[in-house]
């Protein structure tokens, strides 16, 4: 498929060889049941082209870069930054990209963050919906989301393998419906912690339609009946879910657009490609589903493929 160069993919991984190496070091070889691919900037811009996306915002994925060793964590994250901004210099126009920071260390995750979007100029930070046995929304992340709001920035929210899911021996790879599960917990421990309602100036960007949010949103909502739950989300649960932004990741069906047009409009959701875990035929795949579903105009297509991310990335207007 070929088409003028016009999507912005929100949800596009870089897989550096430095990065699988210092992984390989400690027997870490895979994503989610899924061997890391093969990457490189060529491969990224090759399938770019060939698929009208005009720019790419990159991520590091899941496992990240915590295993334990925190020492071993900051100097990943840095030099994961550091080869990402290299990225982002060689080809201005054609990609972004989030910042890895080395959670759940606090202190050096703030600093790494300053690093970050102060020096290296990156778009914004990735974290992933579980770190260890902690989920965002854990009071130990709160002087992180008060400096990530204070300073406006676009959080582009990644499943990891949730904790304890080994016990459950499923012989299924976790990035099939695990990952799923990490992000719903993700979002309903972030609305009733109340960090929604506490950082109402970060632009969340939740991948894969929201895992099951869509389709469990009446079900998280009466979380709010319970005893000391309604004052964390005082606008109504359903409010803050809209508030938040979905990329289209592994979900452009009508399975899944249906049930989440009933509860988000077209201007919150964000292409994503999940490139180059998902390969280039499933990336065609995703788009032909999203160019045929009725359920869009041309208008909300245009506005999903490209504007609402032009809205959080406006120095791409100029591509």
């Amino acid at each position: 498929m070929s088409s003028e160069p016009h999507r912005i993919d929100v949800h596009h991984h870089i897989v550096p060889q430095e990065y699988v190496k210092a992984l390989a070091n400690l027997g870490v070889t895979e994503s989610g049941g899924i061997p890391f691919p093969q990457w490189g900037a060529e491969a990224s811009l090759d399938c770019m082209d060939r698929q009208g996306i005009d720019a790419a915002i990159t991520s590091i994925s899941c496992p990240g870069v915590y295993f334990g060793d925190i020492a071993f964590t900051c100097d990943l994250a840095r030099r994961c930054n550091e080869i990402s901004a290299q990225l982002v210099n060689d080809h201005p126009q054609r990609f972004g990209a989030f910042a890895v920071l080395p959670l759940p260390d606090i202190d050096a995750a703030l600093l790494e963050l300053e690093y970050a979007l102060d020096i290296l100029r990156l778009d914004g930070v990735t974290l992933l919906a579980s770190i260890g046995s902690q989920y965002l929304g854990d009071p130990a992340f709160d002087n992180l989301f008060a400096e990530l709001n204070r300073r406006k920035t676009v959080i582009f929210v990644h499943p990891a393998v949730p904790p304890g899911s080994e016990v459950l021996k499923l012989n299924l790879p976790p990035s099939i419906v695990e990952f799923t599960f990490d992000t719903t917990r993700a979002i309903t421990n972030l609305l009733y912690s109340g960090t929604l309602e506490r950082c109402p100036d970060i632009s969340f960007i939740f991948p894969h339609a929201g895992g099951t949010v869509p389709y469990l949103t009446w079900r998280i909502s009466l979380g709010a009946w319970l005893p000391g739950m309604n004052e964390k989300v005082p606008q109504g649960v359903i409010n803050y879910l809209k508030r938040l932004y979905y990329d289209t990741a592994l979900s452009t069906t009508r399975y899944t657009l249906r049930s989440f047009q009933e509860l988000v409009e077209p201007s919150h959701l964000l292409f994503g490609s999940d490139f180059p875990f998902l390969p280039e035929p499933v990336v065609v795949a995703t788009i032909t589903e999203l160019q045929n579903y009725d359920g869009f105009t041309d208008q909300d297509r245009r506005v999903i493929e490209r504007d609402n991310a032009l809205k959080l990335f406006p120095r791409f207007k100029q591509t």
